[in-house]
């Protein structure tokens, strides 16, 4: 358990596992009938392209967006090999598609009871544990993707896990906690803390935005920020892969099952 523990956190592991997600999303993008709409991707997954255009231009920003994330995650997983002298098990991957389930499973729950708890007062006089059932999943019966195919939505969720994630957890945390460490001399632990609100703050908002963005009501929002916090966590703690993975298993759980 200490090997697995360790082990499915690196690079990789995670990096490896998260692989699918990347995969199964471009392919479902893709090839997705699009109908006489826009074609729908993930609103990080279009800020990232975005960047990308500006910096490469609209004939190779394709290109440049797919050899960059390929080239880093061979980067990672590549230094990580060169560092251990460990195989690599197969079974750790169905460990972690495993853990990631039950932390999907849970996420709702826990950040739901801890919203209520939150926004009982302001919302409602009622007891936190009415107020629970009172808190629908952000996403799950309203908004624009509310009457969109399943498969639609299975991709959107896919790429929720992997591009929210990438831009949230791996860019800016990572990215706001080495600014706040090497430009201000912040110590590590409050780098870290201003990191952590600062993505969740951004994450919660960037919900609300755009034409298929949801409504915007204070238990959503709450419900969002708590997550972002414990998906910013639970990335510090298990790595990229597992964070995504469950990011995504969760939204196929609200948006499809």
């Amino acid at each position: 358990m200490v090997s697995y523990w360790d082990s499915s956190r690196a690079p990789r592991y995670s990096v490896l596992f998260a692989l699918p997600l990347l995969l199964l999303y471009e392919a479902m993008a893709a090839f997705l009938p699009t109908g006489h709409g826009p074609e729908l991707r993930n609103g990080a997954d279009v800020l990232l392209w975005e960047f990308f255009l500006t910096v490469a231009g609209r004939q190779y920003a394709p290109l440049v967006f797919g050899l960059t994330l390929i080239g880093f995650g061979v980067w990672f997983v590549g230094r990580d090999l060169r560092g251990t002298r460990a195989p690599i098990r197969g079974g750790y991957f169905l460990g972690m598609l495993g853990e990631s389930l039950l932390l999907a499973l849970c996420f709702g729950s826990v950040v739901g009871t801890l919203t209520a708890h939150l926004v009982q007062a302001t919302i409602h006089p009622a007891p936190a544990a009415t107020v629970v059932a009172m808190i629908a999943p952000p996403g799950a019966g309203g908004g624009a993707l509310a009457n969109a195919p399943t498969a639609t939505r299975v991709m959107l969720s896919l790429g929720a896990g992997l591009y929210e994630e990438l831009l949230f957890r791996v860019i800016l945390v990572s990215g706001i906690a080495f600014i706040g460490r090497r430009l201000f001399g912040w110590k590590p632990w409050v780098a870290g803390l201003v990191a952590v609100l600062l993505s969740a703050l951004t994450f919660a908002a960037f919900h609300y935005i755009g034409p298929y963005g949801d409504p915007l009501r204070l238990d959503s929002f709450v419900f969002r920020l708590i997550g972002g916090v414990v998906f910013s966590v639970l990335y510090v703690t298990r790595g990229f892969g597992i964070t995504a993975w469950t990011h995504a298993m969760y939204d196929l759980l609200v948006l499809v099952a």
